[in-house]
């Protein structure tokens, strides 16, 4: 395949322990690249990252430890790599400054330490679908690279959208600025074998009770292992320097659908589906109450969010196929299967 690295030059993965991160590093091993290094917070567990090693002869897989927020951890693990996959980034936090330190502060000395070394042929970096607003588009209309993302990712109420639009930014900056050669991947939900919960984009069960929100909406899901070729790809066809791309599975079900095969294939739960008017007023609500009480209680539920996650779109993976060569090998019915598993499992662990 045609590719703007070779095997042996040296690629570097942040967020390698992780979820979807770890599926990366497996997947450039799979397709040959043989100078691996993988960055990886100072508790994070190394062993499926040994594991994966150890089934690659002649592979070289370099744990570096650190943080990301050290500018010389950066510069000990940006050195001389040609590729960079970055996966790093605040998903937990839930104020908007450790938001903003632990994705944008980091990719900035990231791509700071990056830029001394010269060496640099691409740099992707994974954003989410969270960053799109759907306030002016009609409703079931495609959601695509040519959406428009929050303007004013504050007003959302979710340090997470916020730190991912000023990620984006930063590279988009020095892109302009550095002529730094990037990548932005947008996965859509990712799920699979290891990952928990259901996506908020379904419901909520935050009130004891099971609110389900999605209704007929399409669930923009795409299974981890897809989700990880298509950034892998991503990283190394030539060609597609400052492109945007969405990454999300063929044949994706509704909410409803997911809800309902959720409960027959894990477990069943009492659930209360919300009609959409209903939704948008007790966001609406929730909002006002919000400001009225200068935020004692958080905006977790505001129109823009409702726009976002539940007003409900269409989505289209045509860019990402067009560009990459990609198309996802796990059909939504099996990664679907693979997934309800892995839950039936956890849970009997559990137990």
């Amino acid at each position: 395949m045609n590719a703007i690295a070779g095997a042996e030059e040296p690629i570097l993965i942040t967020g390698s322990t992780g979820f979807l991160g770890s599926r990366v590093v497996s997947r450039l091993l799979a397709r040959g690249f043989r100078n691996i290094r993988c960055f990886a917070r100072p508790g994070s567990r190394i062993d499926h990252l040994e594991q994966l090693e150890s089934q690659y002869d002649g592979t070289r897989l370099e744990i570096v430890r650190g943080n990301l927020l050290s500018p010389a951890d950066c510069d000990k693990a940006s050195r001389d790599v040609v590729v960079v996959y970055h996966l790093a980034a605040g998903t937990g936090e839930k104020s908007f400054a450790d938001a903003f330190m632990n994705s944008v502060v980091t990719t900035r000395n990231l791509l700071d330490a990056i830029l001394r070394y010269g060496a640099l042929k691409r740099f992707v970096n994974i954003s989410s679908f969270a960053v799109y607003t759907n306030r002016d588009k009609p409703r079931r209309k495609v959601l695509d690279e040519s959406c428009p993302v929050e303007p004013d990712p504050r007003i959302r109420g979710e340090a997470y959208c916020y730190a991912k639009v000023k990620q984006d930014e930063l590279v988009m900056e020095y892109g302009r600025k550095h002529a730094v050669p990037y990548v932005i991947v947008r996965p859509g939900v990712v799920y699979g074998p290891g990952s928990t919960g259901i996506s908020g984009r379904v419901g909520s069960g935050a009130f004891g009770l099971f609110l389900h929100l999605g209704g007929s909406n399409v669930i923009p899901l795409t299974y981890v292992d897809n989700c990880a070729d298509a950034i892998v790809l991503a990283g190394i066809r030539p060609g597609i320097d400052g492109e945007v791309l969405n990454v999300v599975d063929d044949d994706l079900p509704t909410s409803r659908r997911f809800l309902r095969l959720y409960k027959r294939h894990v477990r069943s739960f009492a659930s209360v589906p919300v009609p959409r008017a209903a939704s948008y007023a007790l966001c609406a609500l929730w909002e006002r109450y919000s400001r009225w009480s200068h935020e004692q209680l958080p905006p977790v539920f505001n129109r823009y969010a409702w726009n976002a996650y539940w007003k409900g779109s269409l989505y289209s993976n045509a860019k990402a196929k067009r560009l990459l060569g990609w198309a996802p090998d796990v059909t939504t019915d099996e990664g679907l299967r693979r997934y309800f598993e892995s839950c039936r499992q956890r849970g009997r662990h559990v137990a």
